[in-house]
């Protein structure tokens, strides 16, 4: 009877001894290798336990995260149609390809966080003739796994810090890739209505005037979000304004460099959508190519009437050549208007999943033909949100408008 209690009370020692060794170095704040290395020490040193295998829950399933004494081939990876648990009934059910097994292990035991289940220990007992205190077991390794789920949490964060504050650079870094002031009097008055999807966006406008009376606009689409998509348009944005710089005048050698520039920096990987316009004041003529954009509207003021620019080319970055191009060119006598914008505008949805859409578009731009850019905006966002209510974007809007003012110094 003595060494039965004396038994008892050595075990008791040895818990109490495991329990405090894992809760130091959780305190300690050891690494994930040192913690699971105590974990499996103190289970085969210090409790009845010959093998176990501990699996993690993470996004993959449930990941094999330590493993001991273990011969038969078990799967790295459960994954979370391969598991029917209850948690009331104390039940679990493993569906594992074939090959794979559990049959050398003795026994389970599930780690739960409320109704959740983030991890199975498979454990066998070292001495059979002797009983394991699953509770103290199934204790032990909760503490070992909110460790752990807590360090990753933790890591987590770090790393969405990290990318917040590289977000919030690379949006600094975007917003000086727009022109700083458009011209709001004279002869060319210019507005804009840019609205990114996240912090950091896809589409990108531009107003560059290289000499008295001539002016080039632009207006891109980047294949994709985020930091890689605003990298590359800051890239393209670079390579338009050294060939502006460099004195290009010629739209389709501009935009076969910037096809060329593109698809050698990304192989085809990726592909941006660009009008590129040019306007000569002195010869009252417009210019153009549209590279797989959307056809920005034109607007013959003293006319009354719209048209669409589609003459160009394909999308660049998809070709090392591109398979054929077609300057635009106009000659404008009169003032008139362009309205450049992304798919972002007409692509955005009501509550009923009805597109804007491009005809809505036109029908308000041929009712608001001699309007200040800065007015127009004013009248088309207040039709836009009515449209929209509460739905939100999908992606980035952006919609650039100029007048050129040709009766006017």
């Amino acid at each position: 009877m003595l060494t039965e209690t004396n038994q008892k009370y050595q075990r008791k020692e040895l818990e109490l001894k495991s329990l405090l060794e894992i809760t130091q170095a959780i305190n300690e704040n050891q690494p994930e290798s040192t913690l699971t290395e105590i974990f499996k020490f103190t289970c085969l040193i210090h409790l009845n336990i010959r093998s176990l295998i501990l699996y993690m829950q993470t996004e993959k399933g449930f990941e094999k995260k330590i493993s001991h004494g273990v011969k038969a081939k078990v799967p790295p990876v459960i994954s979370l149609d391969q598991i029917h648990e209850t948690k009331s009934a104390e039940k679990l059910e493993l569906h594992l390809d074939e090959g794979f097994s559990f049959e050398e292990l003795e026994t389970y035991l599930p780690v739960y966080h409320k109704d959740k289940m983030l991890a199975i220990l498979f454990i066998k007992r070292k001495r059979l003739e002797e009983d394991l205190d699953l509770n103290f077991t199934q204790a032990l390794t909760n503490i070992l796994v909110v460790a752990l789920e807590n360090k990753r949490f933790a890591r987590k964060q770090l790393q969405q810090e990290v990318l917040n504050r590289e977000v919030a650079i690379a949006s600094q870094v975007q917003q000086l890739l727009f022109p700083r002031n458009l011209p709001e009097e004279g002869y060319l008055q210019a507005k804009v209505t840019y609205v990114p999807h996240s912090m950091v966006g896809g589409d990108y406008y531009d107003l560059i005037r290289v000499a008295d009376g001539l002016d080039f606009f632009c207006i891109a689409d980047v294949s994709g979000k985020g930091i890689a998509a605003a990298l590359l348009m800051s890239n393209f944005q670079a390579s338009l304004r050294t060939l502006l710089r460099s004195g290009e005048r010629s739209l389709t050698t501009i935009v076969n460099q910037l096809n060329f520039t593109l698809f050698d920096n990304t192989h085809g990987e990726r592909f941006i959508t660009f009008f590129l316009g040019m306007y000569d004041r002195n010869t009252q003529t417009l210019d153009y190519v549209n590279a797989g954009h959307n056809p920005p509207i034109l607007c013959h003021e003293h006319a009354g009437e719209i048209e669409l620019l589609h003459a160009g080319t394909t999308v660049l970055g998809a070709f090392e050549e591109l398979p054929f191009m077609e300057a635009g060119k106009r000659k404008l006598g009169g003032d008139f208007t362009l309205h450049l914008y992304t798919d972002g505008l007409t692509e955005a949805m009501d509550e009923s999943e009805e597109e804007f859409g491009e005809d809505r578009l036109k029908d308000f731009v041929s009712g608001h033909l001699c309007m200040d850019p800065k007015d127009f905006h004013e009248s088309f966002l207040a039709r836009f949100e009515k449209f929209r209510e509460k739905e939100a974007l999908r992606d980035d809007l952006t919609l650039f408008s100029l007048r050129f003012k040709n009766g006017h110094s």
